[in-house]
């Protein structure tokens, strides 16, 4: 099992991580009767996206001996209505101003982000608009 969740009730769950124990609450956005005092379970989804990407970009840099510590993401959901859902996540991936990467680099390194598990597990009617700034 990954996680456990319980519904605390006033649209809050509480998520534990079962093997860290590491815990997220969310609760329900102001747009949808909700709090807005954490995270919405689809802004845990968009933000897993860029989450993701960084991870699997990590590996590849590991692989590839390239520096990648120090990207930002910044993340956007754009939610869409009948029904609700996420309609498009934009991620800003900026690059550490600090490195400087070759064509080649810049190649792995983006193909490793639009391969992730979470960027290829979003339903093809939720837009990805992904723009990487290199130094």
């Amino acid at each position: 099992m990954t996680s456990k969740v319980v519904y605390e009730g006033n649209l809050r769950t509480i998520a534990t991580h079962l093997k860290s124990g590491t815990v997220i609450e969310t609760d329900a956005p102001t747009d949808n009767n909700g709090k807005g005092e954490r995270f919405s379970p689809t802004d845990l989804v968009a933000t897993a996206l860029a989450s993701c990407m960084c991870t699997l970009m990590g590996i590849a840099a590991n692989t590839h001996h390239i520096n990648i510590d120090g990207i930002v993401c910044e993340v956007e959901k754009i939610m869409a209505a009948n029904p609700r859902r996420i309609a498009e996540v934009k991620v800003q991936v900026q690059m550490p101003v600090t490195q400087t990467y070759s064509d080649k680099e810049k190649t792995i390194l983006e193909r490793a982000a639009l391969t992730c598990p979470v960027y290829l597990s979003l339903h093809e009617a939720c837009k990805k608009s992904v723009e990487f700034i290199w130094p």
